[in-house]
């Protein structure tokens, strides 16, 4: 192995690592709306269960997913709070 080839190898291993930095970052950011989102339907769907007995009832929908998808937990509170004080 010369030194061109040893060289090489280290520069494509350098532009790796700095290749996973930078997109590593974005990928974080989007599993971790993926999780909040899939437990924010769930939240909703036990609310859903739960409120059957007190005629209470989310709707499961695009907004109300990206809402719970970016807040979490806070954001099925405010849309339970939304619900009671628009009806």
């Amino acid at each position: 192995m010369d030194n061109n080839a040893l060289i090489i190898y280290i520069a494509c291993i350098c532009f790796l690592f700095l290749f996973g930095r930078i997109f590593i970052l974005p990928l974080k950011s989007i599993l971790k709306l993926v999780l909040n989102s899939i437990l924010g339907g769930l939240m909703i769907y036990f609310i859903n269960l739960i409120g059957n007995v007190f005629s209470f009832h989310l709707g499961l929908n695009y907004v109300t997913a990206i809402i719970s998808g970016i807040l979490g937990i806070p954001g099925v509170i405010l849309l339970v709070v939304l619900k009671i004080f628009i009806g």
